[in-house]
């Protein structure tokens, strides 16, 4: 591993971050090395790991406090700021360290309870300051916070070095770990996260205080030093050793299924692995709990899905105790998507979700009667799914959160497949992953993240570089859902992406070309796993006298404003029929299509169409829980409605520009942020379809009955 550490950035970096006053500088030179450990997924990954060290503050009297400034819990150390370091007072917890290794009135009962109930609470009390900073981003001391304080260094690193965690997940891991180390690392047994872990790292330090660091099997590697770089130093070259070992095996050949001569897509396969994932919220609610979903494949992923002994690799466990809030122990294994049956192949799918639920159900019957913790259960689905002959899927809340499940999942298929080829790769067993996922202070990193209405969900919108497309956009994403854009725009349709930010998936689309529109929704399958909403917004306002228009120009308005239309919720429809989770069809239609306007004819008779088209969708689709709904907007200042059309038909009209964007029974002007804001609505409305609603300020001649 290389050794990332350069005095001038060292400097740099110290000196930008070294200007409040208020903060040590030893406190700046943590966070260079803890930035350049976060940088290698091969050290920590989303959140893992952690960096502390022990400095002085002065409080408000005046008074000099020893504290420990280490990681907020759950943060990611390859962006972490100074003010991500809770600092907890030093005293206290060198006098729980006294009381406890000296045994006084302490029973076993009492460790469990105080590590299980009392920890959290101990270090909120004990806390120098809560900042607006921790408050706002829901940061609490690590849960390593008493093994960083128990070691009398100043600085200490912990990460889940993947080389470690390849050579003591094995029956024989100390073993492995003293063949590379001998006795400059002390080797902790595992044990779960907090007091018991601290104070048996302790223990093992106090009887080599000459060692350069502790190997904590199963768990991670901690290296410490009295300067930020000694710390960093030896973390890395500790790293190196153990991955020069594992290279000096030679990989072991995993003997691979037989797969048929042509496999299901990746955007075949991913609607129906949404949809057998989701939960209904209430008993035929038709209102589904989902996830996104991120995909990956890899020659070692491949290896690892297609090896004919997958089964017994992927029950053997997480790599790491701290994954498994996030990816649960166990992935999913799928059949194979043969081509020639996706029937077969969608029925297979949500067989194995049903008993990969049982599963889960079972085991927390069976572990809750065993510890007698009193926790509800948490959602039994899968967040890791492993397909042979395609790869493996991350399942989140967030497309960040499956992001971070797959990449787990991928390290985690690289770290088994090479403790196979030295051994035997074993993880802890069920009794301490049941006490690590239903811990609290393991809950408490993702039960901190506040999941908005649409989380879980994904949105299309069309015409998406224009005034309505980019609020409508803008408007589910705020509200939680991932977005795909589309435009025939390119140019315009990177600027909105900028502003909705680089999660968003941008599509060149152009929506009268069925195969553009069909490759538009591979392409969102791909990224997200499926689509729930689709905001069908797309349209210009070609005008023309009726009786004079030509063919051409009534047949080019008639495929954009409304062939268009049908084309994308035909695509839309298979996927959500796929999923079989229902969805959401979203039309912009027009005011135009009750009310007409002289020499809108050529808009205004598709538009029409497209209004009976929502009502034909909410008829037929139904039944497969699609709701169909529409929009009738009027005067929105937009690409259809731009600034000079504005102006002519103000001065037509003898009106001011205000009082015409104004003229409707409200006076007040409509915008595409108020349209978004529709659309927002109807997606909400569970029970609604076959609808449209206005959105015009008031207009008694445009409106339905």
């Amino acid at each position: 591993m290389k050794n990332l550490w350069e005095e001038t950035g060292f400097d740099t970096t110290v000196a930008s971050l070294n200007t409040d006053a208020r903060l040590p500088r030893e406190l700046a030179e943590l966070v260079y090395a803890s930035r350049l450990l976060g940088k290698e997924s091969r050290l920590v990954m989303h959140g893992g790991g952690n960096t502390s060290v022990k400095s002085q503050l002065t409080d408000v009297l005046g008074n000099k406090v020893n504290v420990l400034f280490i990681k907020g819990s759950g943060v990611d150390l390859a962006d972490v700021t100074a003010y991500d370091f809770t600092p907890v007072r030093n005293e206290p917890l060198d006098k729980l360290m006294q009381m406890v290794l000296s045994g006084e009135n302490l029973t076993n009962e009492d460790l469990k309870r105080f590590s299980n109930r009392e920890l959290k609470n101990f270090l909120f009390l004990n806390l120098f300051s809560l900042t607006d900073h921790m408050v706002k981003n829901g940061l609490t001391p690590s849960i390593e916070t008493l093994l960083h304080a128990f070691l009398p260094h100043k600085y200490v690193y912990h990460t889940h070095s993947q080389a470690l965690l390849t050579l003591t997940n094995q029956p024989d891991g100390e073993t492995l770990c003293k063949e590379v180390f001998g006795d400059r690392f002390g080797i902790v047994p595992y044990m779960r996260p907090g007091l018991e872990l601290a104070c048996s790292a302790e223990q093992v330090y106090a009887k080599n205080r000459d060692v350069e660091g502790l190997v904590l099997l199963k768990h991670g590697l901690v290296t410490f030093g009295e300067t930020s770089r000694k710390a960093y130093d030896l973390m890395i070259g500790a790293v190196s050793e153990l991955e020069e070992r594992i290279e000096q095996v030679t990989r072991k050949v995993f003997p691979s299924v037989d797969l048929p001569g042509k496999l299901l897509s990746v955007e075949n396969v991913a609607p129906v692995i949404r949809g057998a994932c989701a939960m209904e919220k209430a008993p035929e609610s038709q209102d589904y709990e989902s996830f996104v979903l991120d995909f990956r494949t890899s020659q070692e992923i491949m290896e690892y899905v297609n090896c004919d002994e997958l089964e017994s690799l992927a029950r053997k466990g997480s790599m790491t105790p701290d994954f498994i809030i996030r990816t649960k122990n166990l992935p999913l294994i799928l059949p194979i998507p043969d081509a020639a049956d996706p029937e077969g192949f969608r029925q297979g799918v949500r067989d194995a979700v049903d008993a990969y639920k049982k599963e889960y159900t079972a085991y927390f019957e069976r572990q809750q009667n065993t510890s007698g913790i009193d926790v509800d259960m948490l959602d039994p689905l899968p967040r890791v799914i492993l397909v042979p002959g395609l790869g493996l899927f991350g399942l989140g809340k967030t497309l960040k959160d499956a992001r971070t499940t797959a990449d787990i999942a991928t390290s985690t298929a690289e770290a088994v497949l090479q403790a196979e080829s030295i051994g035997c790769f074993e993880s802890i067993g069920e009794h301490d992953v049941f006490g690590i996922e239903y811990w609290d202070m393991e809950q408490a990193k993702v039960q901190k993240v506040q999941h908005d209405v649409f989380a879980g969900k994904v949105a299309m919108v069309t015409g998406a570089a224009g005034a309505i497309g980019l609020a409508t956009a803008r408007a589910f994403k705020e509200r939680g859902a991932e977005v795909a854009i589309l435009d025939l725009d390119a140019e315009s349709l990177e600027k909105a992406k900028n502003k909705l930010g680089s999660d968003a998936l941008a599509v060149v689309c152009d929506v009268t070309d069925r195969s553009s529109v069909s490759s538009a929704f591979t392409k969102i399958c791909r990224k997200f796993g499926g689509v729930d909403i689709v905001v069908s917004n797309v349209g210009a306002a070609i005008q023309g006298r009726i009786g004079e228009v030509s063919d051409d120009v009534l047949r080019k308005s008639f495929e954009l404003n409304f062939f268009s239309h049908q084309a994308i919720s035909q695509e839309a429809v298979a996927i959500m029929k796929q999923q079989g989770i229902g969805g959401n069809l979203l039309y912009n239609v027009s005011k135009q299509a009750v009310n007409p306007g002289p020499d809108f004819g050529p808009y205004g008779l598709p538009k029409a169409a497209t209004l009976f088209l929502v009502r034909q969708y909410a008829l037929d689709h139904g039944r497969d829980g699609i709701r169909a709904n529409g929009i009738n907007a009027d005067r929105i200042r937009s690409g259809l409605l731009n600034e000079e059309m504005i102006s002519s038909r103000s001065k037509a009209r003898g009106l001011s520009v205000r009082e015409y964007m104004a003229g409707n029974l409200l006076k007040l002007e409509v915008t595409a942020e108020d349209v978004a804001d529709a659309f927002v609505h109807l997606a909400l409305e569970k029970k609604t379809t076959g609808s449209i609603t206005t959105v015009d300020g008031g207009n008694i001649a445009a409106a339905l009955r």
